[in-house]
């Protein structure tokens, strides 16, 4: 449901209170220049049963526990990502490594795998269970699909991706021109652009399902 002014939902309420109809309220408004989307938003609060006053829908609301819920499932779900990244990027170097001084790279890279192995040892387990608990808690009681925070964390996500996705685009397009281009970097380019690809048409997705469901 999107924000509105104090005004505006007074507004809207003391009109139901008098009897006008949705469309008038909704005419009303359009000719004093509210957007749809406000008006819409508002009037959605309102139930459409046949009682003498209006009837507010549910809203979603604000917990701490809620809160504490949707900061782990998204903290885990950036520390798994990158972490993710990060193993799969030194197995690269391993797979592939420096001929300038190969002794050195697998030296490095052994510290550096065992500390990727580890932190998805323990991120992804909390971020799955995080996840079905948001999951079964949204599937009972969907007006928290609205959550104000899930809604802010979720757009975070997107625009963090979508950040990431434009960055290694470019990164591609300057080897590319440079005429640097190899095999090494390609694979790493793929492996940035698949994780970071997957977050944001999964949480893309995730909106659209929401904006049917309202």
């Amino acid at each position: 449901m999107a924000s509105a002014s104090p005004e505006l939902e007074t507004f809207v309420r003391d009109a139901l209170m008098r009897g006008h109809s949705r469309q008038q309220v909704s005419s009303a408004l359009l000719a004093a220049g509210w957007s749809e989307q406000q008006i819409s938003g508002v009037l959605d609060g309102w139930a459409e049963v046949d009682f003498p006053l209006p009837v507010p829908r549910p809203r979603a609301s604000l917990s701490a526990r809620e809160a504490f819920a949707y900061l782990v499932l998204f903290s885990t779900l950036y520390f798994f990502a990158w972490n993710l990244g990060s193993l799969l990027f030194q197995l690269i170097q391993y797979a592939l490594p420096d001929p300038a001084d190969p002794d050195w790279q697998l030296l490095r890279l052994s510290g550096g795998i065992r500390w990727a192995i580890s932190a998805l040892v323990i991120a992804f387990p909390v971020f799955a269970f995080a996840a079905h608990r948001v999951s079964r808690d949204v599937d009972k009681h969907p007006i928290k699909r609205l959550s104000p925070v899930r809604r802010w964390l979720t757009y975070l996500t997107l625009f963090v991706a979508a950040t990431v996705l434009i960055g290694d685009l470019t990164a591609l397009v300057y080897n590319l021109l440079s005429g640097e281009l190899s095999l090494r970097f390609v694979l790493k380019v793929l492996v940035v652009g698949v994780i970071a690809g997957t977050v944001f048409s999964y949480y893309l997705w995730d909106l659209r399902q929401e904006e049917v469901e309202a």
